[in-house]
């Protein structure tokens, strides 16, 4: 955090170049444009898709019925992986966290009866942008669309995918070649298409505070300016066509000097480059609610929550903007808390007054100070970047994970031990909490739809058209000239399926894997002198002694989630408390974990789950190991599960369920309490931990 004195005076913003700057004039620290949302308030964009197209399709017409304003598309996790609903991989986390996408046709269902020449579109994807970008061109002209009417925003932003997301396909360096082709694609044939959404949101998710968010994001931007421009394309052409996406959390006053500041350093480095138009200087960003500060805990009280950050969003001069439902630290929103997400942002634009003025906080001196602050620390990082040789270099040397699981880290300590307040979660605690309802997807029968619909497809297209398409696909991967979204596009229209095309890709580019890692000795120093934590390592200290050796956990992501921050914060509490703890890859496989089970004497498996997937793949994972793993392990589920599914993952076999909001004494104090009551069964002596 950005730190802040007292009080400011005229002192504090008196040597600062561009206070007397205004708005929609270069360095655009007041404002993109000069009237702001006098003249066209922010765009209300909320971020949709589930089940399949049909679902999705009734959920955006609802949206635009119901005053949004955009469109922005969640694609489930096997879409964003490259696998088509029917691949072995996939089967536990179709249509769970979004909308299952496997050809063109399920594009053209899902935006059928929208005009997609008067309604602008937005889709989250990376890994997989190279067939889904070709199935939203060619549902679009085959829906009398033509590509120069098509508007909207492609996120296109892998290297974020590396540090904190994980929804990668393909090694970096390829990644980034295709991330250049889609823009150099786009340049020329979309005019009016965002080639680009280079994100910070997912950096804040992970745990970065907002100096850090902003610094990655930038430097990220510039890698990929330096590869685009490497094409020969001109910054005054295709510049204006690059967004941004930032997250906006509780730090109210931080967030909104955050985004002033990121106006201003984005038109400095594209200055510096030799850009000349205002449109290439002018960052336009898209801004969301933060979901990690939603609790499970009282969850009603995320409406004021996310009413308090739309608001900083706001402040900030953002372009368009997602509130998050109140209940999506439960699960996929509700049509009633959706609704009431969408209308906050309606409230604000209509009822407040707040769209009045451009720049409300513009020659504050608290604002402008902590702008200036802000600027100044990530100016700071990207020395401390380019002096290890850019952000690949960075990210390849673990400096990336490490400050953003370091940040994560020092926010956690200070929520567990009370520093931080959470209201509901560790201050005014209610203990009468009713839970609202929550959204149940029948992703079994999706899964049955979209099998059916493949197989469908394959029966009756030409298949030697398809397989000429994608053996084109696959050399042109081989050529270092050739552009791949051109050669997706002809085998998208083929009626190539999303997962033959990564397949053709893949024949040239390797299956990108990475290890987990996390800290050690953060955690616990942040909490030394804290009497709570001091009486949990001794909790552990006698189950050690009892042990003869340190306890030891197994922590795994099983599925196609990639979210960590959960589980590596988890495996650096164990780790401080006196656990020995292991973390596996991502997307572990039941049979990839049982043989690390089989490999050391391991007491406890901890199992990360965020996708809704929970159920399949807890099951999974208990029957490959048998009943006697079961027996002998502490079986304990962390991320976001109903209340409703806790007594079948019980009758399964797990031990403990803890939802998002678990305390890391708790976490511990339960866990040290299952082994030893296993223990016990197994006829070992018991101990006293108290």
């Amino acid at each position: 955090m950005v730190e802040r004195k007292p009080f400011y005076s005229a002192d504090d913003i008196r040597h600062l170049e561009y206070q007397h700057s205004r708005p929609g004039e270069a360095p655009f620290l007041r404002g993109p444009f000069t009237q702001m949302y006098r003249h066209k308030p922010w765009t209300i964009r909320q971020y949709t898709g589930f089940a399949n197209a049909e679902a999705s399709n009734a959920a955006f017409k609802q949206t635009l019925a119901e005053g949004g304003q955009g469109l922005s598309v969640a694609f489930d996790l096997a879409t964003h992986l490259g696998f088509d609903s029917d691949h072995p991989a996939a089967q536990a986390d179709v249509a769970r966290t979004g909308v299952a996408i496997d050809s063109v046709e399920d594009m053209k269902r899902l935006f059928a009866g929208i005009d997609l020449s008067r309604v602008s579109v937005s889709m989250t994807m990376n890994g997989a942008v190279l067939p889904i970008m070709a199935a939203f061109i060619v549902a679009g002209e085959e829906s009398g669309v033509a590509r120069e009417q098509l508007r909207g925003t492609i996120q296109n932003d892998i290297l974020k995918e590396f540090m904190v997301r994980n929804t990668y396909i393909f090694a970096p360096k390829p990644s980034l070649r295709i991330c250049a082709d889609v823009v150099d694609y786009l340049s020329h044939a979309l005019p009016n298409f965002n080639s680009m959404s280079i994100s910070g949101y997912h950096f804040q998710e992970a745990g970065a505070e907002p100096a850090l968010e902003l610094a990655l994001t930038l430097a990220n931007a510039r890698a990929y300016l330096d590869a685009i421009s490497a094409r020969g394309l001109d910054l005054d052409h295709f510049c204006h066509r690059l967004s941004f996406f930032f997250g906006v959390g509780m730090n109210f006053f931080d967030e909104i000097a955050k985004l002033r500041a990121a106006r201003l350093l984005w038109c400095e480095e594209v200055e510096h480059r030799g850009a000349r138009s205002d449109r290439a200087k002018r960052m336009k960003m898209h801004c969301q609610t933060s979901g990690w500060s939603l609790t499970a805990q009282e969850p009603h009280n995320n409406l004021i929550r996310t009413t308090i950050e739309a608001m900083a969003g706001v402040f900030g001069g953002t372009q368009s903007l997602h509130t998050n439902a109140y209940d999506e630290a439960l699960s996929l929103p509700t049509e009633h808390s959706a609704r009431l997400a969408r209308n906050t942002q309606l409230i604000l634009q209509q009822e407040t007054g707040i769209c009045d003025v451009a720049d409300p906080w513009g020659g504050s001196y608290m604002m402008e100070s902590l702008t200036q602050q802000m600027a100044d620390k990530v100016r700071d990082y990207l020395r401390q970047i380019d002096a290890m040789g850019g952000i690949l270099a960075a990210l390849e040397s673990g400096w990336v994970s490490e400050q953003i699981h370091g940040q994560a880290l020092r926010a956690q300590s200070r929520i567990d031990n009370g520093q931080r307040p959470i209201i509901g979660v560790n201050r005014f605690v209610s203990d009468d909490e009713a839970r609202p309802p929550v959204r149940a997807i029948d992703a079994d029968e999706v899964l049955h739809q979209q099998r059916q619909r493949l197989q469908r497809l394959k029966e009756t297209r030409d298949t030697s058209r398809v397989e000429a398409a994608l053996a084109d696909l696959t050399t042109a991967a081989a050529s270092p000239t050739a552009n791949l979204l051109a050669f997706t596009i002809e085998a998208i229209r083929a009626r190539a399926t999303l997962g033959e095309c990564t397949q053709a890709l893949l024949k040239q580019m390797r299956r990108h894997q990475a290890d987990a890692h996390y800290l050690a000795g953060r955690y616990g120093l942040e909490r030394r002198q804290d009497t709570q934590w001091r009486s949990v390592r001794r909790e552990v200290d006698a189950y050690h002694q009892l042990l003869g050796r340190a306890p030891r956990a197994l922590l795994v992501k099983l599925g196609l989630d990639g979210h960590d921050r959960g589980v590596r914060l988890v495996a650096s509490g164990l780790k401080d408390a006196g656990f020995d703890v292991d973390i596996s890859a991502l997307f572990s496989t039941p049979e990839q974990v049982q043989r690390m089970l089989d490999s050391a004497p391991y007491d406890a498996l901890g199992i990360s789950l965020l996708s809704g997937a929970h159920l399949p793949l807890v099951e999974q994972l208990l029957n490959t190991l048998g009943p006697q793993s079961c027996d002998r392990l502490g079986v304990f589920v962390g991320g976001i599960i109903p209340d409703q599914d806790i007594p079948a993952l019980t009758a399964m076999g797990v031990d403990a369920v803890f939802p998002p909001g678990s305390s890391m004494e708790a976490i511990i104090r339960k866990l040290i309490t299952v082994l030893a009551d296993k223990r016990s069964a197994l006829g070992f002596k018991s101990v006293s931990y108290r």
